[in-house]
């Protein structure tokens, strides 16, 4: 089958809907659809899945390729189920004992998690040198002491940190393979130099909530290879990354965290592919929240600050995103005349005044203000209190709207505004400050189109002298396109996306710390 006929499916899991759409070669959306999102995911998928595959008929044969996007990770830690208890070692005594692993943390999310905690005699300084000696006698009697009954481990995962483990990983290795040579290889260890990036307690932080997710990743990736093989499809599969780029399910299985953020940064590049636009503002709206974000060279705007995922502070390289608790299933308190910020989520055609039920959304309000958002149906004429209050509570809604769009432009005026997700109507057509408010066509899908145009991506960090600058970027650069070959970008056509250089503080020489990020469309 030549390259040109071959289709793609992207599937993103929200709270709200589950979206799924079929792109050819040339990026044209070939079939789409909303299914309602279920409890346990996986019914969704099938569902969306299956719908396009019936749209496409006789061409579904095409289908090479199909890429996920879910929330189902952060979900599970805003939940705190269901998780895998983790046992944590810390290459770094004494050195670092003032400050315990999970620190900060929420106590109830420490207590999910943590089966016990170990810092251990490792690390290096930033010049490479030995922090201490490697002590590989007291990790084997740290595993010892927290096993449980029958010489069965009391932990599901092992997450390793080392100080500037990015930099010297051998440490992490060692102990990975100890671990595997003391327990057996079915304990997952999560070393940090895979995770994160300088900056010891954040990336030990990612590294135990990556270890503590182990689980749901097998169960998410093994539903959408489920979901694939009931279809009889020939496609490879792979998920979203919080960067806006790919990787394989094998991948996705062993770093689950990296999937965090993939929901809005899928909407970025989905809204870029479908308004033609490069630099932007994006605000997907969806039945739960709108996520605000930014179009810099037709990829998401990263955030430069430690973000925190359910209470816990970590560093790996997230979107720039602002969530408001405005979407189209958000509950209206009549009597304020305001949004709650809560939201009947899938549950928006049961329960809504739309849908037959008794609870008022803003998806209502729109309705009491003129068309009805949702086709075939239509709202009875509400009680005069009904209709103020409803209205009231759209013009607040639109109020936050155009504030969270204003704090993302940082102070630039006349950019454009491409509105994208299945909310997209609350959005008024002028927006104070903005030049232009574009609603691309299939843009209620477009969190699944940009899961389904994503590239395969790599990233890599390196820390050298600043005399040799050249040296250190050429290092990265190596191995940032290493690891997107290693996610499925063709070795032909991967290329360097980023380049970010920061000098390190109080280092003893001039010293210089280098990201690097590839990417390249799939092999």
């Amino acid at each position: 089958m030549k390259p040109s006929t071959l289709l793609s499916v992207g599937i993103d899991v929200g709270g709200t809907n589950t979206d799924a759409v079929v792109l050819d070669a040339g990026g044209r959306v070939l079939a789409s659809t909303k299914q309602a999102t279920t409890e346990d995911v996986t019914g969704g998928i099938r569902a969306a899945l299956g719908v396009v595959l019936d749209t496409l008929g006789p061409r579904r044969i095409a289908v090479r390729r199909v890429m996920l996007g879910t929330t189902h990770a952060t979900n599970a830690i805003v939940r705190r189920r269901p998780l895998d208890r983790v046992a944590v070692l810390r290459l770094g005594a004494p050195a670092t004992s003032e400050y315990p692993p999970l620190i900060g943390w929420p106590d109830d999310l420490r207590t999910a998690i943590l089966a016990g905690a170990r810092i251990v005699g490792g690390g290096h300084m930033i010049d490479g040198h030995p922090l201490s000696p490697y002590d590989a006698d007291e990790i084997r009697r740290f595993l010892d002491e927290i096993t449980g009954v029958d010489d069965a481990p009391g932990f599901g995962a092992v997450a390793v940190s080392g100080v500037f483990s990015p930099s010297f990983p051998e440490q992490e290795l060692a102990t990975r393979a100890l671990v595997e040579q003391h327990l057996g290889a079915d304990i997952p260890v999560s070393l940090s130099h895979e995770v994160g990036a300088l900056g010891l307690l954040e990336r030990e932080n990612a590294t135990v909530l990556n270890a503590a997710l182990h689980g749901v990743a097998r169960d998410v990736t093994n539903a959408l290879l489920t979901a694939v093989a009931e279809q009889g499809l020939d496609a490879a599969t792979y998920f979203a990354q919080n960067d806006g780029t790919l990787m394989p399910v094998d991948l996705a299985a062993r770093f689950p965290v990296l999937t965090i953020g993939s929901g809005p940064a899928n909407s970025i590049r989905g809204a870029a592919h479908l308004s033609g636009v490069r630099d932007a503002i994006v605000v997907d709206v969806g039945g739960t929240t709108s996520d605000l974000g930014v179009l810099s060279g037709g990829f998401p705007r990263e955030s430069t600050l430690p973000r925190e995922i359910g209470g816990v502070r970590t560093n790996f390289r997230m979107p720039d995103v602002l969530s408001v608790g405005i979407g189209g299933g958000t509950i209206v308190d009549l009597e304020a005349g305001v949004p709650i910020g809560d939201s009947v989520g899938y549950r928006l055609l049961e329960e809504s005044l739309l849908g037959g039920g008794s609870t008022p959304t803003l998806t209502d309000a729109v309705a009491v203000a003129g068309t009805s958002p949702i086709d075939g149906l239509t709202l009875p004429e509400p009680a005069p209190a009904t209709a103020e209050g409803l209205t009231a509570g759209l013009a607040v809604a639109r109020e936050r709207l155009e504030a969270a769009v204003e704090l993302m432009s940082l102070g630039r005026a006349g950019q454009v505004l491409v509105v994208v997700g299945g909310g997209g109507f609350l959005v008024p057509d002028r927006v104070a400050g903005v030049a232009q408010v574009l609603r691309p066509t299939g843009a209620d899908v477009a969190n699944a189109v940009g899961a389904a145009i994503a590239l395969a991506g790599g990233r890599a960090e390196e820390v050298c002298d600043q005399a040799d600058r050249a040296g250190g970027i050429e290092t990265a650069k190596r191995a940032a396109i290493r690891r997107a070959v290693e996610a499925g970008a063709d070795p032909g056509r991967v290329g360097i996306v980023e380049i970010l250089e920061v000098p390190v503080a109080y280092a003893a020489i001039p010293t210089l710390r280098i990201s690097v990020k590839a990417a390249g469309p799939l092999l």
